[in-house]
């Protein structure tokens, strides 16, 4: 009963955050990933392409396609038809077309380790090598959404090959943009002319991203009162594992899931290891 009660007073008040428990409609469609995988870049990209007309910016994002993390059940509700909905949740049965995005683990991961700090989830002197352990064991924050390996492989083994999935790799989105965009234009049913798909790329590059979040930080629930020494939009590439993870770690994260990884085209540098003793 107080249960319900508490329940009803959240929708009221619009501070009970959706995250996976909310109504799904069968015209929503979901920009689904694991974190730090491109998501933000490719609301953006979708935004501006549905969108060509606005402005859009992290003031209005979510707004234009809601995070179903950080949003609340009433303000999906209220987010006009047909929606487009960000989440990081793995595989629901219940979503009727989904672009789920997926990156690098290796490349992930480092993006993930700035972000918990910008987050003072964890302190600058967490070593790197502890932080990999964590990721790869599912012993983060939001293990809610499974490990990186959980999460990709509960959507590719259930949606994979159907015609209301696509997917979506990172690196090809850096390596071409607008390609990738005319898949996503695509699947959306919207316009693939070049011009349009050339000014959404241009209103979501990573420099007009940077100069917004600078300008909007304090605004946009996302970064909010978050550290401003460590930027929400990184340096958007990929590859940046080669130089910058311990060869242990790569070793760790391949091992952990490599032939995932290979399914995904990512390939493997290191030789198989026997599991750390736990």
């Amino acid at each position: 009963m107080i249960y319900g009660i508490k329940t009803v007073v959240k929708y009221a008040l619009g501070i009970d955050i959706a995250g996976r428990n909310f109504a799904v409609y069968p015209d929503d469609t979901f920009v689904v990933s694991y974190p730090r995988s491109g998501n933000t870049w490719t609301r953006f990209l979708i935004a501006n392409l549905v969108h060509p007309d606005r402005e859009v910016s992290f003031a209005n994002i979510e707004k234009l396609i809601p995070d179903s993390s950080s949003q609340s059940n009433r303000a999906l509700k209220a987010t006009p038809r047909p929606r487009i909905i960000k989440t990081h949740e793995y595989f629901d049965h219940r979503y009727p077309k989904t672009i789920y995005i997926v990156r690098d683990p290796r490349d992930v991961v480092l993006s993930y380790y700035d972000f918990q700090r910008k987050y003072m989830q964890i302190d600058d002197a967490y070593p790197l090598e502890q932080y990999v352990d964590d990721f790869v064991y599912g012993k983060l924050i939001s293990i809610g959404w499974g490990t990186w390996g959980e999460n990709v492989a509960s959507w590719m083994y259930t949606r994979g090959k159907r015609s209301h999935f696509l997917l979506i790799r990172y690196e090809d989105m850096m390596k071409d943009t607008e390609i990738e965009l005319a898949r996503i234009a695509e699947f959306l049913n919207l316009p693939t002319d070049r011009e349009r798909l050339r000014h959404a790329i241009e209103q979501s590059s990573a420099d007009r991203m940077r100069a917004l979040e600078k300008v909007e930080e304090d605004s946009w629930v996302a970064t909010k009162n978050r550290r401003k020494d460590i930027p929400f939009v990184r340096v958007a590439k990929s590859g940046g594992w080669r130089t910058a993870l311990p060869a242990t770690c790569v070793q760790q994260i391949e091992h952990a899931w490599g032939d995932l990884m290979t399914t995904m085209g990512y390939a493997l540098v290191t030789a198989s290891v026997p599991e750390p003793v736990r």
